[in-house]
């Protein structure tokens, strides 16, 4: 059956050529906004040890199987290319063109064709050719060195912060208007997206605030990494937290008189009294539970809200009222972002099955040799 997404998207083909990671949740990103993916997955599988029924990144697509080490394999796919709008690609500066799907194999099949290429280190440069993962990409920018207390080493942040925020969000959004250049003037190109160039980009505030003299070149110490009193965490009375981000001298105001320490709270501004004033919060903190605290903020401006695990977080009154998260095919899951009033966006199947779309996908882009041999 055809794909006919119903997003703002719905009419834009993909090829992913299947990787791990950033380019995966790209896709499904666009995928999400209802662009037809499909998936090139290797006979044999790779990348990280997750059940596919499981890898929700790979949800809203379908999947043919493709051996681009073959002799017909980059056939294949440059017959898909032939018909697509978009190729999203994470291999290795170089991979590419030696498997034979590389941006000028493709263009001449397609010269339309926005060519999305996902790495860490990008595409030249002296690390271009190395291997690395998300946390060392953050860390040469200097977005893992802002993050962690000043007596501590670096807190890790997941793979959010290099992988999806400074890789696939920043792959898409070229992506996005490399397509809109094609369209206007008839030409594809190629998308160059690093995980270095898009994780330092996101620190372009800090850099300015540095210049300004506004922020210290050193973690936990600043108005936004923890440094602050009444921007942070505080453990409650039952080991779990409470996050404040009473940043405004209105916000800090009721902040202060609802957590009962409005009399004893030194001012706001006097850095000198910082260390005091974290005390108080924290010591008053202490002595109730996450859910006490939770119902005493509740509906009020302080800016405080309860740190939430992700089991927990689905089931938040706000989350669940807004439908933030779904759940599709017994997998509970955030639900696509963002919103469009006149084209909403939804997830209409589950993650792909490795080379289960081969039948779907041959008829739909009338490239009859994705079928099996046998078929």
């Amino acid at each position: 059956m055809a794909v006919t997404g119903n997003g703002p998207l719905a009419g834009v083909r993909v090829v992913e050529l299947a990787g791990i990671g950033p380019g995966p949740f790209a896709a499904m990103l666009l995928a999400d906004l209802g662009a037809d993916v499909v998936r090139v997955d290797r006979p044999g599988g790779g990348g990280l040890a997750v059940d596919p029924a499981f890898d929700v990144t790979n949800r809203n697509k379908r999947s043919v199987l493709v051996d681009l080490k073959s002799a017909e394999g980059p056939a294949r796919v440059l017959d898909l290319v032939e018909r697509a709008d978009v190729l999203i690609e994470g291999f290795r500066p170089g991979v590419a063109e030696r498997l034979g799907v590389g941006p000028a194999d493709c263009h001449a099949r397609n010269p339309r064709l926005v060519y999305g290429r996902m790495t860490g280190w990008g595409q030249e440069g002296p690390l271009a050719h190395a291997a690395g993962h998300d946390i060392a990409y953050i860390a040469v920018t200097g977005a893992l060195g802002m993050i962690g207390s000043p007596d501590g080493p670096p807190a890790v942040p997941a793979n959010l912060v290099g992988d999806y925020a400074g890789g696939s969000l920043y792959l898409v959004i070229g992506v996005l208007a490399a397509l809109q250049h094609a369209r206007t003037a008839g030409t594809g190109q190629v998308v160059d997206a690093a995980i270095v160039d898009g994780t330092a980009h996101l620190t372009a505030m800090i850099h300015g605030m540095v210049a300004a003299g506004g922020w210290q070149d050193r973690r936990g110490v600043n108005l936004l990494d923890g440094g602050c009193p009444f921007y942070g965490t505080y453990e409650t009375s039952d080991g779990l937290y409470m996050a404040v981000g009473a940043l405004e001298q209105q916000f800090y105001d009721t902040f202060v008189e609802l957590l009962g320490i409005e009399d004893r709270a030194p001012a706001r501004k006097d850095l000198a009294r910082w260390g005091e004033l974290r005390e108080a919060v924290a010591a008053r903190f202490r002595t109730r539970t996450r859910e006490e605290w939770t119902a005493v903020f509740e509906g009020t401006d302080a800016c405080v809200a309860p740190v939430l695990s992700l089991r927990e977080a689905p089931h938040h009154p706000h989350l669940a009222a807004r439908g933030t998260f779904t759940d599709f095919g017994g997998i509970t899951q955030p639900a696509p972002a963002p919103r469009f009033s006149a084209t909403p966006a939804a997830v209409t199947s589950g993650p792909a099955r490795p080379g289960a779309d081969a039948a779907s996908v041959a008829a739909d882009w009338d490239v009859p040799a994705l079928l099996p041999k046998e078929a």
